[in-house]
């Protein structure tokens, strides 16, 4: 019993050590002061002091004693790091300082300070942008008709362009300075979110020029002279830009472009001026055959070293009128029968003078740097918030028709298999909505978050397909039927697109977010390869023995932190005082699996090396890992930032249990497929000392997340928030809306009807009208008659679908 205590003791001891992660020193001082303790009350043979204090300090003197740590460790260490981590290339260095690190640093470390998260303030909205997207934005929508836009038009109409321009849809980003609106990244966000719920379309024209276009470049980089004579230009509208990275070789790959410019002497406007002299190939430019100026990108080349000695430049960005000789814009692409503008775009011979590069002279060679640290941004914004739109008008609509279609007798949305599929609709709606809001509040605090750019790109339009497929299962032949009266077809169509841009998902999810995010955001990694790569050989060993006991600490006790919080269902880690009650235990589940996911992440990186990069498969559960502890960490700041609405707690146990769940699954795949078999046993006793114990959402709160889409409420309008909807029974998806209010008004009507029958007190034969009967009968009366009848007629609006004459359906395929 006695040793028991001790034992328990020693544990605890480690325990606190591990948590508190206190310097060598003080660990190593506490440790000793646990064993003169241990040796003075312990009942105990003497052999075991002396053994334990052998093994102490034969750990603790050359930790404690830098130069004979450097002899015995370090500085054997230093070669075998320097050989097994990857060098780091100019290109992947650039990528790297793009951005900053925020709340995915925090998770990094296994121990995330939970009350920090909360400390946030809540993204909030000016005065002046909510009346924006009240007045204009919402204006904007009105106007949209989206069959019109993409059957008959394949484009938006005239006057919706000329809205566009004249309320300066095109200049949200731009100060108002320039003449731009100046609005804030979540106000950016909610603007696109707004547009792109009533037409994909019109979100992607009004996006793209306000995410990775030439008004992020100039803003950043640009002159003053092409800052004052562009940015008002574009805020005007008076020029509309597109951006010209992609070509035929070049797609997530950009570092290789082909596209070349050679600096040499050229005539321009009549004198002789250095400039250079492009040749290039683009494709997918979405507002390129529009556009009247061009971002391009290409590798400049000096060849007769008229500009210094070097003859390879790197990569550079100039803006280009689509009016200058040589270059050919104007076809398009037909991505998947979506309208927005988007083609190839190419030039042959095409001489510019040297201010037309952005930045000009000084910013030759410049332009990967530009380009990360712009998208870092951008992704953060544009794909994100469109992918939430299509969740959450999937969410408005298919929770009215689930509740509006009936079959044998009951709304669909009573049946289980329809409330799974509603239930996943709605939860992903919420948690998106979350990630959105949070990514585009931490950009106003001055984050550029260039690793969870890429988590939101990838889930929230992962998501998003998602979503739109339950909403396509749960519509049926409704779906599928294209027509003016069919608010989902195109969106499931054109759904793939948000997966392959700004990065392809695949390649977001196998080699961005963790093969970024390991280096970027781990608290030593990118330090110590730095070390090893310094010049000065001394300084750079001093400095790598310096992280290396600081790394070495760090993985210590995320192993030992990881085992006490799995061993405890989670319960040993802290959670935030301010958090709600009711979701305070995922706070805690959440640290333990951020113990777990750095453990299992540093071990990766010391196993594998650059290798990793090869492991795509592992680098990518690794990313999802850091992804859902970062889409939970969002879904429970927003409970809070809501002001904690018991109705909306079944879609926080939906998403931070899926997330749970999902987490779970990647780090038992991690584990079956770890290159080393004794340590991926290692790391399962830590990671899982009592196994899988975590399930995903279960059947009962699924149903709660169904059931309130499925009628008017806070809980409802909350998901819902932010994109366009109205309840016009001419409109396609607006007549959803109508019907559902009409269905639910007249609901105890109809229960009367149907109760008389049962009971045998109104007959109705087959060839009659139930509702002229019940009214004969003085089932209903006159004004009841009335709203039934209107019920009724709206709910068959709301599932009838479209047909065409099949000669109107040959012109439209000729």
């Amino acid at each position: 019993m006695v040793t028991l205590f001790w034992l328990l003791a020693f544990i605890a001891l480690i325990g606190v050590l591990a948590s508190r992660r206190f310097s060598v020193a003080t660990n190593t001082a506490a440790i000793a002061a646990y064993l003169v303790i241990f040796g003075a009350l312990g009942a105990h043979h003497p052999a075991w002091d002396a053994f334990l204090w052998v093994v102490f300090l034969l750990v603790a003197v050359p930790l404690n004693v830098p130069g004979l740590r450097r002899r015995l460790v370090t500085d054997r260490l230093f070669a075998w790091f320097r050989g097994v981590m990857p060098a780091i290339s100019e290109t992947e260095r650039a990528a790297l300082d793009a951005g900053t690190v925020w709340w995915d640093g925090e998770l990094f470390t296994g121990r995330p300070d939970w009350n920090r998260l909360l400390a946030n303030p809540e993204p909030r909205l000016t005065d002046e942008e909510r009346a924006f997207l009240d007045g204009p934005a919402e204006a904007l929508c009105r106007m949209i008709d989206d069959w019109d836009v993409t059957h008959e038009r394949m484009d938006l109409p005239p006057q919706a362009w000329q809205f566009i321009k004249d309320n300066g849809f095109f200049g949200l980003i731009i100060p108002e300075s320039y003449g731009g609106k100046g609005f804030s990244a979540l106000a950016h966000s909610a603007v696109a979110m707004k547009l792109a719920s009533r037409s994909a379309d019109l979100g992607s024209t009004v996006m793209v020029p306000n995410s990775l276009g030439p008004a992020e470049l100039l803003m950043r980089y640009g002159t003053d002279a092409q800052k004052d004579y562009y940015l008002p230009r574009l805020a005007r509208g008076e020029e509309i830009p597109c951006f010209a990275l992609t070509g035929p070789e070049a797609g997530s790959d950009a570092g290789s472009i082909p596209d070349t410019g050679v600096v040499c002497r050229g005539e321009f406007n009549g004198e002789e001026v250095i400039g250079l002299r492009l040749n290039w190939d683009k494709r997918y430019i979405t507002l390129g055959p529009v556009a009247t100026i061009l971002g391009l990108a290409f590798k400049a080349y000096d060849p007769d070293h008229l500009l210094g000695d070097d003859e390879e430049l790197g990569i550079t960005l100039a803006l280009i009128p689509t009016d200058t000789p040589g270059v050919e814009i104007g076809r398009r692409h037909f991505p998947l029968n979506a309208a927005f503008m988007n083609g190839p775009n190419s030039g042959r011979d095409v001489f510019i003078p040297l201010e037309w590069i952005i930045g000009g002279e000084p910013q030759i060679g410049e332009g990967w740097r530009m380009l990360m640290n712009c998208l870092s941004v951008g992704r953060s914004i544009s794909l994100p918030s469109a992918g939430t739109a299509s969740a959450k008008a999937a969410a408005w609509t298919t929770g009215g028709y689930a509740r509006v279609r009936e079959q044998f007798g009951i709304p669909v949305g009573e049946f289980e298999g329809v409330q799974e599929a509603l239930a996943r609709i709605g939860g992903n709606a919420y948690v998106m909505d979350a990630a959105r809001a949070m990514t585009a509040g931490a950009i106003d605090q001055g984050e550029e978050p260039a690793v969870l750019s890429a988590v939101v790109k990838y889930h929230l339009t992962e998501r998003s397909r998602q979503s739109i497929g339950d909403a396509m299962d749960i519509h049926g032949g409704k779906g599928i039927c294209l027509g003016p009266n069919n608010y989902l077809g195109r969106n499931w169509q054109t759904s793939p697109i948000a997966i392959t841009v700004e990065g392809s998902n695949i390649l977001t999810r196998n080699m961005m977010i963790f093969g970024q995010g390991a280096i970027r955001c781990h608290p030593y990694v990118l330090a110590e390869i730095l070390a090893t790569q310094d010049d000065d050989r001394e300084a750079g060993r001093r400095e790598f023995d310096r992280l290396l006991v600081a790394h070495m600490g760090f993985g210590i006790a995320n192993a030992i932190r990881s085992l006490l919080l799995a061993a405890s269902g989670g319960w040993l880690a802290a959670a935030p005082s301010d958090a709600a009650p009711q979701t305070r235990h995922y706070y805690r589940k959440l640290s333990r699996f951020a113990a777990a996911f750095a453990l299992t992440a540093d071990v990766a990186m010391l196993m594998l090396g650059g290798a990793l990069k090869r492991r795509e498969r592992l680098s990518a559960r690794l990313g999802d890992l850091l992804s859902h502890l970062y889409l939970a960490s969002a879904t429970l700041k927003r409970f809070e930032d809501d002001g904690r609405p018991a109705t909306d707690l079944a879609f926080v146990q939906w998403g931070v249990e899926e997330s749970l769940y999902a987490m779970q699954c990647r780090l038992d795949e991690i584990l079956k497929n770890f290159p080393s078999r004794a340590m991926a046993g290692l790391l399962r006793v830590l990671v899982f000392p009592i196994g899988r114990r975590h399930r995903p959402a279960d059947d009962r709160t699924g149903e709660r997340v169904a059931r309130a889409l499925m009628q008017p409420g806070g809980a409802r309008e909350r998901v819902i928030r932010g994109i366009y909807t109205n309840d016009d029974p001419d409109d396609a998806a607006g007549a959803v809306e109508h019907a559902m209010r009409r269905t639910i008004e007249v609901a105890p009507l109809e229960k009367r009807i149907r109760s008389a029958i049962k009971d045998g007190s109104l007959a109705v034969a087959w060839h009659e009208d139930e509702l002229s009967v019940a009214h004969e009968h003085g089932v209903i009366d006159d004004s009841e008659l009335t709203r039934l009848r209107e019920a009724r007629r709206a709910r068959a609006k709301v599932i009838a679908v479209d047909d065409f004459d099949p000669q109107e359906l040959a012109r439209s395929a000729g």
